[in-house]
């Protein structure tokens, strides 16, 4: 109801709401942002609105006004390792100021893969079980799919976007291949393409883009394909925390996955808004995640889900640290051991749990 009088008359329907309100979903009513500017631009104080949504509602294609200088935009990403742990995390802290302390904690082994196929949507984490989790996480899915693409653009084939994310998930953390994604359909590759992008829209991909430096020329410049969630892409993938310490594979490709969400998670209240990006030349020398922090401070992550490291594990970090130059603060392979443990020039191998403990 409330919906139907918004859109029947948005100025009418803002000029009626509380001081302070909360809109939920207000992309399936976009043209209520003029009427917000109305009033905004009659009374400015701040925190009179609260617009929450599943998409960004800044590419909807018929929204009349973006709020441009009266809208602050917060994402709102699911929670982190460090919240649900109740933590207050240095590792960003400690990456770039290149130094970990040594110190040592019993490996997590089982809990790891278990922590990853959990993911971090609390409304999936509070269900009883994993396979109740795993059904939320593919039911939230295929509405997202069903409502909210549908805002967004006019799909030609809206059921080929569920297998699509399926597909993707299958992908997470590798280059993306679009003519591999668009085997499957008979569509064009271009059309595979425009509905990643539709996709990661709406939250549920994430495209890494690649860092570059001005002085290479021999860097890959194709993004990564990440999941939202890692829940998620257990749920679409059919597999639980069991199923994934028995993939290793697999369960290496969704840990970089998660490792990239909870240092996003973790980096949403950085006031030096961190970005992110991967690294790869055309050796096959990869950093899987590189992290640029204010002006002229680069570092990088890379992920194992091993028990052991050696220095051959440093190779993309010292190619990083050698482009970087001056810029470069320090790099860390995460592993799933006890000890952390200096490997010279701000190089660290540190246990995967020390990322939120």
């Amino acid at each position: 109801m409330a919906r139907a009088a918004a859109r029947a008359d948005p100025a009418g329907f803002v000029a009626d709401l509380p001081e302070r309100t909360v809109l939920d979903e207000v992309q399936h009513v976009p043209n209520l942002f003029t009427a917000i500017k109305q009033t905004v631009d009659r009374d400015r104080r701040p925190g009179r609105f609260v617009l929450t949504g599943s998409t960004n509602v800044l590419l909807l294609p018929d929204l009349a006004d973006s709020l441009a200088g009266r809208m602050e935009i917060l994402r709102l990403h699911p929670l982190a390792q460090a919240e649900l742990a109740r933590q207050a995390p240095t590792f960003m802290d400690d990456l770039f100021r290149g130094r970990f302390p040594a110190r040592q904690a019993p490996r997590l082994g089982r809990e790891l893969a278990d922590r990853v196929a959990a993911g971090g949507y609390p409304a999936a984490l509070a269900r009883a079980s994993a396979s109740r989790a795993s059904r939320w996480y593919r039911d939230y899915a295929q509405a997202i799919v069903e409502r909210d693409v549908r805002d967004l653009a006019r799909v030609q084939a809206l059921d080929v976007l569920p297998r699509l994310l399926a597909l993707a998930a299958a992908q997470t953390a590798h280059l993306i291949n679009v003519s591999d994604l668009s085997v499957p359909f008979q569509l064009s590759r271009q059309t595979i393409r425009d509905y990643v992008t539709l996709l990661a829209r709406v939250f549920l991909l994430e495209e890494l883009p690649p860092w570059h430096n001005n002085r290479l020329s021999r860097l890959v410049k194709t993004p990564k394909l990440h999941l939202g969630d890692t829940g998620l892409a257990a749920a679409l993938l059919g597999v639980n925390g069991a199923d994934l310490w028995d993939k290793r594979e697999l369960l290496g490709q969704l840990l970089e996955t998660f490792v990239l969400q909870e240092l996003r998670r973790q980096a949403t209240g950085d006031p030096s808004a961190p970005a992110f990006h991967h690294y790869r030349d055309k050796d096959g020398v990869e950093v899987d995640i590189v992290i640029e922090r204010g002006p002229g401070a680069v570092a990088g992550v890379e992920v194992k889900a091993s028990a052991t490291v050696t220095g051959a594990d440093f190779r993309g970090l010292r190619k990083l640290r050698q482009a970087a130059g001056d810029a470069f603060t320090g790099g860390v392979v995460l592993y799933d051991g006890e000890l952390g443990v200096g490997f010279g020039d701000g190089l660290y191998a540190v246990p995967i749990r020390f990322l939120w403990e």
